[in-house]
C-alpha cells in the first residue's frame, strides 16, 4: 500500500524536480538602470541627509551595495562607451563628448562588440530606453546597429539637456512631441519610463536585457508643472526663489528658480521610477530570475544651478563630474537578485564599468571573443571567491587631459597630461585618505613610477580622439 502511494506520488516529485532544475538553468533577465550625473552621496544608503530615496535604499538593503565601484570616466559619452564595450577609456572607441551634425555624437565603429550585441546573440531580447549618445540614427553607432532590438529616447545627449524636447526617437523613427519653450506639456523622463515598463511587460516570458538610461538628475533642473516633489522640497528647504531670466530662449539650460528643491525632486523622481520597476518585476513573478543593477555614469554635476556641496553629493570625496578624483568616478552601484544575492551585503570589491560586459556574458553562458579590460563579477554577486583587478585605469579628454590609476589602495592622478605626458603624478592612499587630501608622491617614488608605467602602457592612441597628439589642447 505504501509502495503504491509512493508510485502514485513519484510523477509529482519528478515534475517538481524537473521544473526546479529548469528554473535554475533559465537565463536570468538583466535590468541595468543608469542614472545621469548622480553622485555617490545622493542616496540615503550612501549618506544622503536631505533627499529621500526610500526605494533605492530598500534595493540596497535587500541586495548588495558596492562601496568602491567606478564609472568608465567622469563624463557621459566615454563613460557609456566603456560600459558598453567592456574596455576602459584608454581602449574604448569613444573617449569624449564629440558632437556630429545634424544631431548626435561620434558613433561607435562598425563591428564594435557591445553588451547588447552579446546578449542578443545569446538569445535575449534587448532594449535601451533613455539617453544613448554613441551614434546618430543610421550611423554605425545607431543603437539598433549595436545590438539593441528596440531603442526609445534621446539619441543625442545634447538634446537630452531639455526634459521637454520637441522630439525623441523610437528606433529610426522621429517621435514628434507637442512641447515648445512656452508650452511644456510632455515630460520626457516619464515617457521614457513608461516605455521601459511596457518593454518589461511585453518580454516578461522570455530572457531580456533592458538598459534604462534615465537622464535624471542631469541638468537642466526641470520638472512638470505642479510637481508634488518640487513643492515638498521647496517647503522642506524653505527655499526662496532665485532670480532667473524672464524668458528662456531655448539655448543652454533652462533657468530654475528653486535649484535645490528641483535637484532633490529629480533624484526623488528617479527613486520612484526604480521602485516602480522593481514592483513590476515582482508583480510579474519574475523577480527570482531577474538581476537589477543600479549605477550612475559619473559624479555629480554643477550645471544649470545645481549645488552638489549643499547636498554633499560626493559623500565627502574630492571632485565632481569631469574630475578623475574619487568624487568624479566613484558612484553608487547596487545589485538586487532575490534568491541569488543575499540581502544586506556590503562589498568593498574594487570594480568598474568595464566589468559589466564580461559579467553579463557569464550570466548568459557565452564567451567573449573580443579584448576586454573587465572581469566577471558573478562570483561577487553570489558571495563566492572573486578575482581582483591588478589595477584600474582612466583617462579624460577635456581640461588639458587627465589620467588616473588605482592599484590596491593607491590612487595616482596626472593632470595636464596632453601637454605633459611625463608630468608629475599626485599619489593618494585611499585607505587612510579617501578624500585625497595628502599627496604622497614624494614619499613613495616607487609607487608613482609604477603608476606612470601603467599610464603609458594602457593608453592607446585613437585618431578620432587624439590625446597626446591633440594639438588643440
Amino acid at each position: 500500500m505504501k509502495f503504491k502511494w509512493l508510485l502514485s506520488f513519484l510523477p509529482v516529485l519528478l515534475a517538481g524536480f524537473y521544473s526546479t532544475s529548469k528554473a535554475q538553468q533559465k537565463k536570468p533577465n538583466i535590468i541595468l538602470i543608469l542614472a545621469d550625473d548622480l553622485g555617490l552621496g545622493d542616496l540615503g544608503v550612501y549618506g544622503q541627509q536631505k533627499i529621500k530615496t526610500p526605494n533605492l535604499d530598500r534595493l540596497a538593503k535587500d541586495g548588495l551595495q558596492f562601496n568602491q565601484f567606478y564609472t568608465g570616466t567622469s563624463v557621459c559619452a566615454p563613460s557609456r562607451s566603456s560600459l558598453m564595450t567592456g574596455q576602459h577609456t584608454g581602449h574604448t572607441p569613444i573617449r569624449g563628448n564629440k558632437a556630429t551634425q545634424p544631431e548626435g555624437q561620434w558613433p561607435l565603429p562598425e563591428g564594435t562588440v557591445t553588451i547588447a550585441g552579446i546578449m542578443k546573440k545569446a538569445g535575449y531580447t534587448t532594449g535601451d530606453f533613455g539617453k544613448w549618445g554613441l551614434g546618430f540614427v543610421g550611423t554605425s553607432g545607431d543603437p539598433n546597429q549595436q545590438g539593441f532590438d528596440e531603442f526609445y529616447g534621446y539619441n543625442c545627449q545634447s538634446l537630452a539637456h531639455n526634459y521637454f524636447p520637441e522630439h525623441l526617437w523610437h528606433n529610426s523613427s522621429k517621435v514628434s512631441l507637442p512641447n515648445t519653450i512656452t508650452n511644456q506639456t510632455v515630460y520626457a523622463a516619464q515617457l521614457i519610463h513608461d516605455k521601459a515598463q511596457q518593454f518589461i511587460q511585453k518580454n516578461s516570458k522570455q530572457p531580456f536585457f533592458l538598459f534604462i538610461s534615465y537622464t535624471l538628475p542631469h541638468a537642466a533642473l526641470q520638472l512638470p508643472a505642479n510637481d508634488s516633489l518640487l513643492a515638498y522640497y521647496i517647503k522642506a528647504f524653505d527655499e526662496k526663489p532665485v532670480t532667473v531670466a524672464s524668458q528662456w530662449q531655448g539655448k543652454g539650460y533652462q533657468p530654475q528658480a528653486y535649484p535645490h528643491a528641483a535637484y532633490a525632486a529629480m533624484v526623488g523622481r528617479l527613486d520612484q521610477y526604480v521602485g516602480e520597476v522593481r514592483k513590476q518585476v515582482e508583480a510579474l513573478g519574475i523577480a527570482d530570475n531577474t538581476l537589477i543593477l543600479f549605477a550612475s555614469d559619473n559624479g555629480p554635476h554643477k550645471e544649470g544651478g545645481n549645488d552638489p556641496l549643499f547636498f554633499n553629493s560626493s559623500a565627502g570625496l574630492k571632485g565632481v563630474k569631469r574630475d578623475l578624483y574619487e568624487g568624479g568616478v566613484r558612484t553608487p552601484f547596487i545589485a538586487w537578485w532575490p534568491g541569488t544575492i543575499k540581502a544586506g551585503r556590503r562589498s568593498d570589491f574594487t570594480g568598474a564599468f568595464w566589468d559589466l560586459l564580461p559579467t553579463f556574458a557569464d550570466l548568459a553562458g557565452v564567451k567573449v571573443a573580443s579584448r576586454v579590460d573587465g572581469i566577471s563579477i558573478v562570483p561577487e554577486l553570489r558571495n563566492q571567491p572573486q578575482k581582483k583587478h591588478e589595477y584600474l585605469y582612466w583617462e579624460f579628454h577635456e581640461q588639458g587631459g587627465k589620467q588616473a590609476v588605482r592599484i590596491g589602495d593607491w590612487k595616482g592622478i596626472r593632470l595636464n597630461a596632453m601637454a605633459r605626458p611625463d608630468g608629475p603624478i599626485e599619489l593618494y592612499d585611499l585607505r587612510s585618505d579617501p578624500a585625497e587630501k595628502h599627496n604622497q608622491a614624494t614619499a613613495h617614488p616607487d609607487v608613482t613610477a609604477r603608476i606612470a608605467d601603467i599610464m603609458k602602457k594602457e593608453h592607446v592612441e585613437n585618431e578620432d580622439f587624439p590625446f597626446f597628439h591633440n594639438t588643440k589642447n
